[in-house]
């Protein structure tokens, strides 16, 4: 396909081989997407057309790219000068670069290496590093021992200021040097949000990475919860779905439990407790146990992690580099080879 559309537009020959095959790729991918998305249920339509405008990052991938004395060479583009954010290890093979253009208009590259390791590193788990954690919205993580941490909702704190900016855009006139200027304001507001986002999920992640072997985490259905329209802007700003993949590739062991239960189940005696989201406290009517709801949860999900493996949290076993997925659960193991290393340009 990418051979004929060459022959018809002849542009193309501009642009890198590696970069438009990785479009093509991509278009694919999201076709596939679509249609795995139809098949549950989901109400899809076609592809969105992605304008000029809107197509902020290219792939080259295998060749095409080089970095050498804080320039980064890229085919039929040229050298660009980088700020360099950490060093390429000696024994790294670069494999692919994403540059991204920011909507303030900052440029990065993000480098993906293969690190060659002459031995594997299997870690060992001890069951009495688990950790079990409840994802919420007053609370971000309320885990299993106890600790609370507060949700950020750094959306709803910036609504006022995007509010007014918003309504500044709708008073100038399309196309003028002061409609761009607000655009990029908005815009400028919009990446601040994302980065203290990014910031919290990263510090709190690695926290608990540091000192767990084990994270157990529920197997949330996060676009069916925002289907609840009083809380689904709560639910996109927390960005549970973004701090699980971090933890993830972080955790040395990543387990995911069903979702089931968590909440009105006892974690003392298993009876039974229900209550509506208003309801903040556990109070069990069978074995008298009080506690706040989120923690009582947590620990649930720590119990049923435990439970799969039939494992005390004195228990201490070695586990293989990686564990393919388990129903009804999902156990994945960290240290992968793959390391994305970002530098910004300019």
């Amino acid at each position: 396909f990418l051979t004929e559309l060459k022959q018809s537009e002849s542009w193309l020959y501009e642009y890198h081989s590696k970069m438009l095959q990785m479009v093509s790729t991509q278009i694919d991918g999201a076709q596939k997407a679509n249609l795995e998305k139809a098949k549950k249920g989901y109400k899809t339509g076609p592809l969105k057309f992605a304008r000029y405008s809107e197509y902020r990052t290219f792939t080259y991938n295998q060749s095409g790219f080089e970095i050498k004395d804080g320039f980064l060479h890229l085919s039929k583009i040229g050298r660009i000068k980088i700020i360099q954010h950490r060093e390429i290890p000696e024994n790294a093979k670069i494999k692919q670069v994403i540059v991204t253009k920011s909507k303030s208009g900052k440029w990065f590259a993000c480098v993906t290496m293969d690190i060659s390791e002459p031995f594997v590193n299997i870690p060992k788990i001890s069951f009495s590093r688990a950790v079990g954690i409840d994802m919420g919205i007053r609370s971000f993580a309320y885990d299993s021992d106890g600790y609370s941490t507060p949700n950020p909702l750094n959306l709803k704190k910036m609504l006022k200021p995007l509010a007014r900016i918003q309504r500044k855009i709708s008073r100038r006139k399309k196309g003028s040097n002061n409609r761009l200027k607000a655009i990029l304001h908005m815009q400028k507001i919009h990446e601040k949000i994302a980065n203290k986002r990014n910031d919290f999920q990263h510090k709190l992640s690695a926290q608990y990475a540091k000192n767990n072997d084990v994270v157990i985490v529920e197997d949330l259905k996060i676009p069916n919860m925002a289907k609840n329209h009083k809380l689904a802007r709560s639910i996109m700003d927390s960005s549970w779905g973004a701090f699980l993949q971090k933890l993830e590739y972080k955790c040395k062991m990543f387990v995911k439990v069903p979702a089931r239960n968590t909440t009105i189940d006892c974690s003392r005696c298993a009876n039974r407790v229900p209550k509506n989201l208003a309801v903040r406290i556990h109070k069990c009517d069978k074995c008298g146990l009080v506690m706040d709801r989120d923690y009582n949860a947590s620990i649930n999900i720590l119990n049923k992690g435990l439970n799969i493996f039939d494992k005390s949290p004195q228990a201490t076993i070695s586990v293989p580099q990686e564990l393919r997925e388990l129903t009804p659960v999902e156990i994945k193991i960290g240290q992968g080879s793959r390391k994305p290393i970002c530098f910004s340009c300019g």
